[in-house]
């Protein structure tokens, strides 16, 4: 694994560091003691939105003290580092969701495409309530405003990679992130 002293290439690109895994893991922990607080009396579904959540997912569920479910659900808007504007749903979730507290995880918000289309089709399965939990979110890229009641860190609209995140495939097992170098 790189050093986050290093720059990294990826494909054709070349990448600096960003976060470290240690600042990922305190950004972690503070998103789950906000959550182990607003659902100490209830047993929420979480959602993870694959592939770029499953490591977030891994950490966050070390990390919650409460009782809970997860499911996965996969869909893709990204081919190399452009967003295809269109959001298209690979797999979708099987369990019934009605009178359950649902919380979608996602790894970065953001133009907000994907939860602006999978919110209102969740909705329609009448959860008791909805939220987001996104490890990341990029207010200058946001095009679809919405509510997002859990939010890691806001990061410039630059192209990252690493944790989960990735170039064309690769890079997703970094455990630190980074940000491509212009």
């Amino acid at each position: 694994m790189p050093s986050m002293n290093n720059n990294i290439s990826i494909l054709d690109k070349d990448f600096k560091p960003y976060l470290s895994k240690e600042e990922i893991q305190v950004i972690i922990r503070q998103v789950a003691a906000r959550i182990n607080r607003d659902y100490a009396d209830k047993t929420p579904l979480f959602l993870s939105i694959l592939n770029g959540s499953f490591m977030l997912t891994a950490d966050l569920f070390k990390n919650l003290d409460i009782p809970c479910t997860v499911s996965f659900v996969k869909l893709a808007s990204y081919r190399g580092t452009r967003s295809t504007g269109n959001v298209l749903t690979l797999i979708g979730l099987d369990e019934d969701i009605s009178e359950r507290h649902v919380v979608i995880l996602e790894d970065i918000v953001d133009t907000g495409k994907t939860l602006s289309e999978l919110i209102p089709t969740l909705g329609k399965r009448n959860p008791l309530s909805l939220e987001v939990c996104t490890l990341l979110l990029k207010p200058e890229a946001l095009k679809h405003p919405m509510k997002l009641k859990y939010v890691g860190k806001k990061i410039p609209n630059d192209f990252i990679v690493g944790y989960g995140l990735d170039y064309d495939g690769q890079g997703r097992n970094l455990p630190a992130i980074y940000q491509i170098v212009d």
